[in-house]
């Protein structure tokens, strides 16, 4: 028989290049351990043995590894059996698998503490033969862990080559997908990073459940290229715990579907170039005389009535235009298939059939660039063109609108050409310190913040001009008595001068009034 003891260069610590293994259970299906016996810790035959190693010195615990199978004689606790009562606890925390032990040559027994123990952790404590080398087990465990990591390191292969085909004949996700399920026997679905299923084999709604990282029925494996996140693929296993070598399978898959997205992004990014330009060329007034034909073949519509959208991002957010034109890409197939939309340097320009409630449209917009918050855009809208020669003005209008409606609602206004009125012609005064020279010399101390009692008064003034300086619809609007409203007007006179009577002057404090309200001026 050949001795127990083992020198240091048999320890089998550099088994630990394997991944998967066999349960403790299997371990003792093997021949050369017919003659074991367990006799603690039956709760743990699940436990999974990577490695096996010898126990030669005392201090074991600095040497052993996670999902390994020790063997001992006890020789290294010959002189100090109390330290059996505590081996257990202290292996079991280390990540062990089981404990295999001969008895009869250094230790008669096992005290009753260490066979507790066993059970109350569920740690495998296994009663070894005599009549067995420890060199047969370690190459007979060893070579069922070789066989069966080999078989799946070859399934995995396997399933890598089929799925690299796959794209190189041109496939694409579902392909892959249904491949993957093929292979697994499981639901597997791809989903993007905001959890929108992009391909499932069966039902779409099972993965929309799936949790972001690997939990109870779901094996989640993130896709990720570039050191960008493109989503995840998941699989669905409600039967049961997942097999041995279908992780291996889901993180080949993972790396395909990545090579899948990133393809499909660069086309996409090619595509979208060839529209931009096309669109740039339409609103330009550069389209050339096939407008309509070279429209079609991007499924747009330009030879109907339409209306252009302008969606600006807004001077102080920071965040790349893609998503923007996502957003707005998402609602316009919602509202209007045969819209076009492209992105541009800083801005998205739409164009939806007159019959499309634009508003409502870029409400939509907003909702679908929610994830992106708080960075916020500004939309403006045209009056309807009647064909595509028509869209360079219209984009003029809706590009105007966008700009002013910035100007006097602030951020993430969504404004119309038709809506804008005198503000249109405010907005082409480039000289803004005429504009203040202006409002000052009409407005005197009205123009200034920092009086409540001034703020107040150009309140009322902006009502009454508003209502044609009827005074009993002024004074119901403001909440005022009639002889209050009455005061009012006399001091506004007297700072500002007779307007009651002035139409000259009513109209001046009137423009002054709404350059006051456009911000940036």
């Amino acid at each position: 028989m050949t001795a127990d003891p083992s020198p240091p260069a048999m320890r089998l610590a550099s088994t630990g290049t394997i991944i998967h293994g066999v349960s403790v259970g299997e371990v003792l299906g093997v021949s050369t351990l017919a003659g074991a016996r367990l006799i603690g810790g039956g709760t743990g035959l699940d436990r999974i043995v990577q490695r096996l190693n010898v126990m030669e010195v005392p201090d074991i615990l600095a040497w052993v590894k996670p999902h390994e199978l020790l063997l001992t004689t006890g020789y290294p606790l010959r002189n100090t059996p109390q330290s059996l009562g505590r081996l257990v606890a202290d292996l079991d925390e280390r990540g062990l698998a089981a404990l295999g032990i001969k008895l009869g040559r250094y230790v008669d027994e096992l005290p009753a503490e260490m066979v507790e123990q066993a059970d109350r952790l569920g740690f495998p404590l296994i009663l070894l033969p005599n009549d067995v080398g420890f060199d047969d087990i370690l190459n007979q465990v060893l070579t069922d862990i070789l066989n069966r990591q080999a078989a799946l390191l070859a399934r995995t292969e396997e399933a890598h080559r089929a799925l690299v085909q796959i794209v190189l004949a041109g496939g694409g996700l579902r392909e892959v997908v249904a491949e993957v399920a093929g292979l697994l026997d499981l639901a597997v679905a791809v989903v993007d990073p905001t959890g929108q299923v992009l391909e499932a084999s069966g039902d779409p709604s099972v993965p929309r459940a799936a949790p972001p990282v690997s939990s109870g029925d779901y094996t989640v494996v993130p896709v990720v290229a570039g050191g960008h996140h493109h989503g995840r693929i998941v699989a669905h296993h409600p039967s049961g715990a997942i097999r041995d070598g279908d992780i291996g399978i889901l993180e080949r898959a993972a790396t395909v579907v990545a090579l899948v997205v990133t393809r499909q992004e660069a086309v996409t990014a090619v595509e979208s170039k060839y529209r931009a330009d096309f669109l740039r060329d339409v609103l330009t007034g550069r389209g050339g005389p096939r407008i309509a034909a070279r429209a079609r073949a991007f499924g747009w519509d330009l030879e109907r009535p339409v209306g252009v959208l302008v969606a600006e991002i807004d001077p102080e957010c920071d965040i790349p235009p893609d998503r923007l034109l996502t957003a707005w890409t998402t609602a316009l197939r919602r509202h209007d298939p045969r819209g076009a939309v492209a992105g541009f340097s800083h801005e998205v320009v739409a164009v939806a059939g007159a019959d499309v409630d634009l508003t409502r449209l870029a409400k939509d917009a907003v909702a679908a660039f929610a994830d992106s918050r708080p960075a916020t855009f500004s939309t403006g809208m045209s009056r309807i063109a009647q064909g595509a020669e028509s869209l360079p003005d219209a984009y003029g209008q809706a590009l105007k609108a966008a700009r002013v409606g910035r100007q006097l609602h602030g951020s993430g206004a969504v404004a119309h050409f038709d809506q804008l009125g005198v503000y249109r012609l405010l907005s082409l005064v480039n000289d803004t310190a005429e504009l203040h020279a202006f409002v000052k010399e009409t407005l005197g101390p009205l123009a200034l913040d920092e009086d409540a009692e001034n703020i107040d008064l150009r309140r009322t003034l902006q009502v009454l001009l508003e209502t044609n300086l009827n005074v009993a619809e002024t004074a119901r609007r403001l909440h005022f008595h009639y002889n209050t409203l009455r005061y009012r007007i006399g001091k506004l006179e007297r700072m500002l001068g007779n307007f009651t009577e002035d139409a000259h002057l009513r109209l001046n404090l009137t423009l002054a009034l709404h350059v006051l309200r456009m911000r940036g001026i």
